[in-house]
Formats: structure tokens, C-alpha cells, sequence
């Protein structure tokens, strides 16, 4: 076990910001700080962050929270990372970006990527053959969306070659902030496995696949050598630990993507045990013992970051963000009485309006898709919006609708995963973002019609699962260990009167999806 007073340096790299936390072996937050990142959304469908600003502000949380003096440098005895998932940094020798990294949400490699998985006779968009090569090898296949890595080098490829032949390697988010840490560009097969290239039939022995590097025109020396998950890279290099404020030469765990680093955040490291994260994006996975694809609703069990388990794995494009948006557009400046125009502070705002709004919304439905979809139906077309609004509709009733929209469509992806592991989910853990609010923890117990179990400290619980994992693998604790060390603040319990509301309107949700999925299509070709 480890000394009572040592603590990892647990960086969570989200879509919006980074969060930076000191957390010891016992799960124990000492202190947490967040430093805001920037997004450019572009007019093709393209959306891009830059690498070094997400070291700036990595750096300035980490010099800001050693600092306070939470936890004596000579106690912070590694360092381990979580980023979002699906990106891609074009590196040179040195490491360097060659340019912005394109993030998760850029939809700007569709064309390519049904290229490469066309074919006759077709199933699901697929060519058959390839389809099947690619479920049997990897678990899944590159989606229709263009929002996967393997995406985005085939459309550098195409539209920015120069880039494309310059760059030494492709690198993850995680797999580039990691080579800034120790030196070393590697990946691991829990990261990799969005590429759609790494055969994941042993987990053992996962490595690319000739055959999918073939198809996919991606040469093998442009994407970095594998490790085995949990890894430890090496020390931490002098130059990053200056920058970071702490010792070099402390080790450098290999960490894992946010949504497999929410398992551990949640604890729900047992097979079907179930959370829900509500971040920017939202899922709802469980640990399975077995591989397998559910290719109508986009998700399938893949390499986990604990080492030897396959983890569902499913995504919704829109949740955190939904409320983000209706922020800023109903407080462009931050709270009324915020004088300081804090747009963080809307949010509790936000909730209180949410709670003075009753149940349904007095009938307003928001659809969350504004950024498309990916689970459980892949449509990068699709769009949101409130509907059923009416002279009468006030700003509660528009908070409280996007809270019960994300919550309906949580319930959506909940049937597929359900009729995935072949048994009903009993309760949810809840962590991310969503999960400070009583209001949508309530929310989501009763839409969802499960007790909803509310992670304390839900804004660091993702790094807390990060520093869990980074203590795993220094031998520190055990893998076993890790639920018992995930505290849970509040057990919220569906509230049966508020079904015979939820019920009709979750209905009315998915008949908005499928009564309008076309006419998505016709108006949204061009921007995605």
C-alpha cells in the first residue's frame, strides 16, 4: 500500500478545459484546480484545438495547485493523464504539432471513411467483406461519421498532404501529452482501438493488422508502437517538471482516454456495473467478459484501460455542451449579479431555474443533437432543438427541457445497452460535469427509471479515477481495490409520479428522431 501522504498528480484533459488534482491513494482529493481550453469550429465541419495551448494550460493549473501547498512536492510520486478520446496530432522527429490537433468532434474525414469501408453486396452503408474483417478483428469499424482518427489522417491525406508527409507519427491527445512527459511516443490498445487497425481478438497480444493498414492506406512506421495498458513510460522528464512544478524523475503512468477513465472515476470497475458520465458528451458503459459489436447502435466491447477486460463502449455526441450552449446564449455575460461576468456561475443559476420548472417542462421537448449522434444511432446529420415551445414557455422551462432532452436520450442508448449484456441495469453511478447538479442527478433517476448513485466531488471524480489507475499500476493498490475507494455523496430514487410524465414524452423523443431524420439529412449534407 501506499505511504498515507503520497498522492499522484492526476491531469483530465476534457473538451473545455483541463482539471488538475492531487489525489492520494484512498481516492482522497487534497486539491483540484481548472484552467479553461479553447475550441475552433470551422465552417466545413471541422473542429480543432491546439496541443500547445492545451501545455499552457496543463502547466499553469499544475504550478497553481503545487503551489498552494495541498501536498508537499517531495509527496507527489508520479503522474498520470486522461484525455478526450478520438484526435489526432501530426507530430515531426522532435515531436512538435505540425498543426492544430483535430478533436473528436470534427466530422470533416466522412467522405474518406466511407471509402475505405465501401463494397458490395452492402449492410448498414458497409461493404460485407470488410465489414465483417473489421467486427471480427477490432470489434467495431471505422463510422460513417468521420469523427475517427483513421478518418482524420485519410482526410490530411487528401486535403493537407504536406502535413500528412511530414508527420513522423500520428499521436492520441493522451499519446502526445504523454510523449511530452517522458519522451516516449507510444500508444496502448485502449487508445489505438478507435483507429480500427489493432486486431483485439487476444488481449494479450493486440497488434495493427496488415490487412487493415492495407485498406485504410495508412503506413505502419506513421503510427506509434504499442504498450500494454497501465504502463509506465519512465521518468518524468526535467523540462515538463518545471514546467509542472514538481520533481523529474517521478514516474509517468501511460493513463488511458476520459471515457474508459470513467470507469474508474465511477468505480465501476465489475463487469456490468453501469455509470452514466455527463461531460461534454455523455455515455453509459459497463465493463462485459467477452468481445462483441452491436453495429446497429454503434458500440461494442473494447480494450479496457484495466489490463485483461473488454469494456462497452458507446458515445452521445451532445450532453454538457447542450447546457453550455443554452448558457451562453441566456447569459452572454456570465449570471445575473455576477459582476465579474463568471459564465460558470450561470450554471447554478441554471439549476435553480431548473427546479422552478416542473416536470416535463409543461410539455417543451429539447433534442440534444446539436452536434449529431453517434450512439445509439451514428448520424452525424442529425440536429437539436426545443420543440412544443409556446407563447407561454419561460427560461425555466427551457433550462429544465435541455436537463430532461439529455437525460431522454440517455434513456434511449440505455435499451441497446441493456439488450447488449443481456440483462437489466439495477443502478447507474453518475459522474462528470451533469452530476453537481442535484437537479439532473434527480432528473436522470427518474427519466431513466433507475436509482442514480451521485459521485462526491463529481467534477475531479475523472481525475480521481485517473490517480486510482496511475496507483494500480505502480503497485501501490490493487485493481479490486478501486470501487471501495470512489465515495458516493446522495442515492437518488425514481420518483414514480413523474412517469406517467416522462413516459409520453420519451416516446414522443425518439418518434422526433426518426419522424425527422431526413429532412436532417436534406438540410445538413453540406456541413458535415
Amino acid at each position: 500500500m501506499a505511504a498515507s501522504d503520497d498522492h499522484l498528480l492526476a491531469i483530465d484533459l476534457g473538451t473545455s478545459g483541463v482539471k488538475v488534482a492531487l489525489v492520494s491513494a484512498r481516492g482522497e482529493i487534497a486539491d483540484g484546480v481548472i484552467e479553461p481550453t479553447t475550441t475552433t469550429t470551422l465552417p466545413d465541419g471541422g473542429v480543432e484545438q491546439s496541443p500547445d495551448h492545451w501545455w499552457l494550460a496543463i502547466a499553469a493549473g499544475a504550478q497553481r495547485l503545487v503551489d498552494r501547498g495541498a501536498v508537499p512536492r517531495e509527496r507527489i510520486v508520479g503522474v498520470n493523464i486522461d484525455t478526450h478520446w478520438s484526435g489526432t496530432v501530426p507530430v515531426d522527429r522532435e515531436l512538435r504539432p505540425l498543426m492544430n490537433a483535430i478533436i473528436w468532434m470534427d466530422a470533416r474525414g466522412a467522405a474518406q471513411a466511407r471509402r475505405i469501408t465501401g463494397g458490395w453486396p452492402r449492410v448498414e452503408g458497409y461493404g460485407a467483406r470488410r465489414l465483417l474483417t473489421w467486427i471480427r478483428l477490432t470489434g467495431g469499424a471505422p463510422t460513417h461519421s468521420g469523427k475517427d482518427p483513421i478518418s482524420h489522417v485519410l482526410w490530411m491525406q487528401e486535403q493537407v498532404p504536406e502535413v500528412a508527409r511530414e508527420a513522423h507519427l500520428f499521436l492520441e491527445p493522451r499519446d502526445y501529452l504523454n510523449a511530452r512527459l517522458s519522451g516516449r511516443a507510444v500508444s496502448s490498445p485502449d487508445a489505438m482501438t478507435l483507429h480500427w487497425l489493432t486486431d483485439n481478438r487476444r488481449l494479450d497480444r493486440v497488434d495493427y493488422h496488415p490487412t487493415l493498414l492495407r485498406w485504410a492506406g495508412v503506413p505502419r512506421e506513421q503510427l506509434p508502437d504499442l504498450v500494454p495498458p497501465a504502463s509506465v513510460l519512465g521518468p518524468l522528464l526535467e523540462g515538463p517538471a518545471e514546467d509542472l512544478g514538481v520533481r523529474p524523475g517521478i514516474p509517468v503512468v501511460n493513463g488511458m482516454p476520459d471515457v474508459l477513465a470513467g470507469a474508474l472515476a465511477a468505480g465501476t470497475i465489475r463487469d456490468f456495473d453501469t455509470h452514466l458520465c455527463v461531460g461534454s458528451s455523455s455515455w453509459l458503459i459497463c465493463h462485459v467478459p467477452k468481445k462483441k459489436t452491436d453495429l446497429r447502435h454503434n458500440m461494442a466491447s473494447l480494450p479496457s484501460s484495466v489490463p485483461g477486460r473488454y469494456l462497452l463502449v458507446n458515445e452521445q455526441e451532445s450532453a454538457g455542451i447542450c447546457l453550455a450552449w443554452l448558457r451562453d446564449v441566456l447569459f452572454p455575460g456570465g449570471a445575473q449579479g455576477s459582476e465579474d461576468g463568471d459564465r460558470f456561475r450561470a450554471f447554478a443559476t441554471m439549476d435553480a431555474m431548473a427546479e422552478d420548472a416542473p416536470p416535463g417542462a409543461d410539455g417543451v421537448l429539447f433534442l440534444p443533437w446539436l452536434n449529431g449522434e453517434r450512439s445509439p444511432v451514428d448520424d452525424s446529420l442529425a440536429r437539436g432543438g426545443f420543440v412544443n415551445a409556446s407563447l407561454g414557455t419561460t427560461r425555466e422551462h427551457l433550462v429544465r427541457a435541455v436537463l430532461e432532452g439529455v437525460a431522454f436520450n440517455a434513456r434511449w442508448l440505455l435499451g441497446s445497452v441493456e439488450r447488449f449484456t443481456g440483462r437489466r441495469v439495477e443502478h447507474i453511478t453518475m459522474i462528470g460535469g451533469g452530476a453537481r447538479s442535484d437537479a439532473w442527478s434527480r432528473i436522470c433517476a427518474d427519466v431513466l427509471g433507475r436509482p442514480v448513485r451521485q459521485v462526491a466531488d463529481p467534477v475531479f471524480a475523472t481525475a480521481r479515477g485517473t490517480a486510482l489507475h496511475g496507483f494500480a499500476a505502480l503497485g501501490r493498490i490493487a485493481w479490486e481495490e478501486i470501487p471501495d475507494l470512489v465515495p458516493i455523496a446522495e442515492v437518488f430514487e425514481p420518483e414514480p409520479a413523474t412517469r406517467g410524465t416522462y413516459d409520453p414524452m420519451f416516446d414522443e423523443f425518439t418518434r422526433m428522431y426518426r419522424s425527422n431524420r431526413k429532412a436532417f439529412a436534406r438540410m445538413n449534407r453540406g456541413s458535415a
